[in-house]
């Protein structure tokens, strides 16, 4: 069988992609893939592993199934493809964008959570042991001491 017309099942597409079969259903009742049916199994086709690989890198940088499936879509219209990658190089730089800000604010909410911690780390170190504090270490002490001395007599 040429590489054109091999099949595969939702088992072996799920597997190696790493997804689970729930998800191929999802993406086909989203007219993301069209497989094949052989009875009530479904047979994918190397062009819906093709499409499916194209998802799985679309969803992995952000894009949104309505993004994919309208760059997928663009495939077949007979242009030679210009039509699809013109549309895709147009998504592809609109989400560099959008993640680029996103990490901007990820950067900007770790520094405010570091400037919170060392805050608190100073006041914590300032106001020394609390009585919560004692209780706590000899009640987890305590716990220890109960384990060991099982242990030990268990093992004897």
């Amino acid at each position: 069988m040429s590489s054109e017309n091999r099949t595969y099942t939702i088992s072996e597409l799920a597997r190696e992609f790493d997804v689970t079969p729930r998800a191929l259903r999802f993406y086909e009742d989203k007219d993301l893939l069209h497989p094949a049916r052989d009875g009530m199994a479904r047979v994918y086709s190397t062009r819906d592993r093709a499409r499916l690989r194209l998802i799985v890198s679309g969803k992995r940088v952000g894009f949104s199934l309505n993004d994919i499936r309208e760059m997928l879509d663009l495939y077949d219209i007979g242009d030679d493809q210009r039509s699809q990658i013109r549309a895709s190089y147009k998504k592809h730089l609109e989400q560099v964008e959008v993640l680029k800000k996103q990490r901007l604010d990820i950067d900007a909410s770790i520094d405010a959570l570091e400037r919170g911690i060392a805050w608190m780390e100073e006041r914590l170190g300032r106001m020394g042991v609390s009585p919560d504090d004692v209780a706590s270490v000899e009640a987890f002490d305590a716990v220890a001491r109960k384990q060991l001395d099982g242990d030990h007599t268990s093992s004897a």
